[in-house]
């Protein structure tokens, strides 16, 4: 070995040494630093601007006491109030720290070497860090009106497909699936083949056509369903999120699941936090009433905008995206570069407060004309 680096490379395993880490949005602390603004406003995680509900503050209060001791590791509170909420069994359940952490888990029961993981072109960037790490080969179909694509990922489908990635709605694009045609898919997919639909979003979506994968899970015995915490409930800082699935694989998931995965204040706070259902339809009306806010707005300036369903929305500001993400910072607003999703002239912008969202169109408004002059 020539130096010590490419002999710590040499040790790791192929998938994990061409591995890039997971970039998240800019600290508001760090852009603060780094540009001397302050007061500065994030759009860049797509994180619920009224944060958790107020009953999430006061038992996490009243659990700080308790923090010399381990969380319960089976999550048997929590789990047993996701059971009732959703209809399930808590032997179908998998809690993790975060969603991403079942995606994580999913790749470790499941993929090897030899297998094939089948996901569309501008999918959660997870799906493809999760098959690169195990190793696994990457079968990327391209989107479909910046959606999946399903008949041609069905075309893909071979004997060495293991797991299939379904993000609905789709971050970064904010695009859907309907009920009908995405429960058509999973009836095409081989019951060895393991179906991951990624509902991170779901609270967010008011379409009737939508619906949910959850009441196909005793359909469908291969289908796994995530869902999240961090985004309508609040909780992004605490992270902790859930699959749902047949017992079988959710047996699997918790065996490599790492033990106490999931921290005690996350675990009360996300029981507490299913409690509040008027919490969450603030959020709700919140979400509506800003994306409708920016796309007027985007029309109003002239700019091309993928329409979502989600609580973020990505815009088409041409070549110099990264020019104007830049000025955007320099004006005290972080948003969401996607030139690593393949979408080099879009920037995605999560819903704000009104406060927020209005200063970013003043923002923008006024960086547009000065490149324009």
């Amino acid at each position: 070995m020539t130096n010590k680096n490419e002999f710590l490379l040499a040790l790791g395993l192929v998938g994990v040494q061409g591995l890039r880490p997971y970039e998240p949005g800019k600290p508001l602390e760090e852009l603060e630093r780094e540009y001397g603004v302050t007061n500065a406003i994030k759009l860049a995680s797509n994180e619920n601007p009224l944060g958790p509900s107020p009953a999430v503050f006061e038992v996490i209060g009243q659990s700080l006491k308790d923090l010399a001791r381990y969380p319960d590791g089976n999550g048997f509170a929590l789990k047993r109030k996701i059971a009732q909420k959703q209809g399930v069994a808590t032997d179908q359940l998998t809690l993790g720290n975060g969603s991403n952490d079942i995606l994580e888990l999913i790749g470790r029961a499941f993929l090897d070497t030899q297998s094939e993981v089948i996901y569309s072109e501008h999918a959660f960037a997870v799906y493809a860090l999760v098959t690169q790490a195990t190793g696994a080969k990457a079968v990327v179909v391209p989107a479909l009106d910046w959606g999946h694509d399903l008949d041609a990922m069905a075309e893909r489908i071979n004997d060495k497909t293991k797991v299939i990635f379904i993000a609905n709605p789709n971050n970064p694009t904010g695009t859907w699936l309907d009920q009908v045609r995405l429960k058509r898919f999973i009836a095409r997919v081989p019951e060895q083949v393991i179906v991951v639909v990624d509902e991170a979003y779901h609270e967010y979506i008011g379409e009737k056509a939508y619906g949910t994968a959850i009441s196909w899970l005793t359909e469908f015995p291969n289908l796994v369903v995530t869902r999240t915490f961090s985004k309508a409930y609040g909780l992004a800082g605490l992270r902790v999120g859930y699959g749902i699935s047949h017992s079988a694989i959710a047996d699997l998931l918790n065996r490599v699941r790492q033990p106490f995965n999931v921290n005690s204040l996350a675990l009360i706070a996300a029981e507490h936090a299913l409690d509040d259902q008027a919490h969450i339809d603030k959020a709700i009306e919140l979400n509506h009433s800003g994306m409708h806010y920016l796309c007027e707005e985007f029309n109003r300036l002239g700019l091309d905008f993928i329409p979502s369903v989600g609580n973020f929305v990505c815009v088409r500001v041409g070549k110099q995206a990264k020019d104007i993400n830049e000025a955007l910072m320099r004006h005290g607003v972080i948003v969401r570069p996607v030139a690593n999703y393949g979408m080099p002239e879009y920037l995605r912008i999560t819903i704000g407060l009104e406060s927020e969202n209005s200063r970013f169109i003043a923002a923008m408004e006024q960086i547009l004309k000065s490149i324009n002059n």
